[in-house]
């Protein structure tokens, strides 16, 4: 097991990454202190293949277990998904020291997270994540939020869980087009600031889409690393953390135009390959780095063209993200395969680089 540590003072958590880690749950929750009730929120696919089985284990543990279930999908990241929650939690007389699991993927994570974070003004919260990208993504830094008015995760809140738990072997059950999602992540982590793990990637590619437990231990466990020394410097996202950003101004653009029908690894791997070409536009990354960028992301199967949606809708998605600034297009963008830098972008040239990426 390889176990990073998120460093935020009094909101300092740990994120332990490795094989068979579900059923150590229990104690460790134990460990820090929790007793008693506790309830697990997670969709109907993943209850079925880890939730009966995390809520035996915890039962063994002495624990009171309320395990609720919501459908799968986007469109479950609600108010009204939310609403829900809150009068289950009240039936089952959730109290404010009550904690709540999230068992699953990114959307899970973030409701469940946003409902532990506004329950009572505040419950306790621990990350189970279930998918590749929730392991080295959405479950770190404390961001949770749900969905309004066809704006991804408009409304939220920074809410820190106690605990991040990552177990490799529930990789196992995940599809390949899940998986390449997580991958999006990882190589962006890689590009924006780590070269030498990034030639890493190059070399083990085959490694990961394979599943290899070391090799994804060692990958989710770095990627877990880099967002968390970054999240360390930059709790509230007003500086350094930006970066974290890379490809999502365009990637959560054509999310929103799709009605989320394209996944956000997908639409991510786009915005890079987008970002990394505007990037060199403008002299910064060059063209032997922005080839590097799409071919590791066309070897871990995702697509690096956009789809079929029009220009101007993707141009007014963008104008409502909250990555705008001020009515100015900021963007991530590569100095070189491990350095990147925010700054402000054209929105002409934005334009244009994408008529040029159908």
């Amino acid at each position: 097991m390889r176990t990073i540590e998120v460093k935020l003072g009094n909101n300092s958590y740990e994120i332990r990454v490795g094989r068979g880690l579900l059923s150590q749950t229990g104690p460790w929750l134990k460990q820090l202190g929790f007793s008693g009730k506790l309830v697990v929120i997670t969709d109907a696919k993943v209850r079925e293949l880890y939730g009966k089985a995390l809520a035996q284990s915890l039962e063994k543990e002495g624990f009171k277990v309320v395990l609720l279930s919501v459908p799968e999908g986007e469109a479950q990241k609600s108010l009204g998904t939310a609403g829900s929650l809150y009068r289950q939690l009240n039936d089952a007389a959730a109290r404010r020291d009550t904690p709540v699991l999230a068992l699953g993927g990114g959307v899970i994570g973030d409701l469940a997270g946003f409902v532990a974070a506004t329950y009572m003004r505040g419950v306790p919260l621990v990350q189970v994540p279930t998918t590749l990208l929730a392991q080295v993504d959405s479950s770190i830094g404390g961001k949770v939020a749900v969905d309004h008015g066809n704006l991804k995760n408009n409304i939220g809140v920074f809410y820190q869980p106690r605990l991040v738990i990552a177990d490799i072997d529930v990789l196992d059950t995940l599809p390949d087009v899940e998986l390449a999602d997580g991958l999006a992540e990882i190589i962006k982590s890689a590009a924006i600031r780590d070269r030498d793990f990034f030639a890493f990637l190059e070399a083990n590619i085959e490694r990961i889409k394979a599943r290899e437990k070391e090799t994804l231990e060692y990958v989710v466990s770095r990627t877990a690393g880099i967002k968390a020394e970054v999240v360390a410097q930059d709790e509230r996202d007003t500086g350094l953390r930006n970066v974290l950003n890379y490809g999502h101004t365009i990637g959560h653009a054509i999310e929103t135009v799709s009605g989320f029908g394209v996944g956000h690894g997908e639409a991510i791997a786009i915005g890079m390959v987008v970002a990394g070409r505007i990037a060199n536009r403008l002299g910064m990354l060059t063209a032997e780095g922005t080839e590097r960028l799409a071919a590791l992301l066309r070897r871990g199967g995702l697509p690096t063209k956009l789809p079929g949606y029009k220009i101007e809708e993707i141009m007014s998605a963008m104008q409502h993200d909250k990555k705008i600034a001020q009515d100015k297009l900021r963007f991530v963008l590569l100095r070189a395969i491990g350095d990147a830098v925010v700054t402000e972008v054209n929105p002409g040239l934005v334009e244009e680089v994408l008529r040029a990426n159908y």
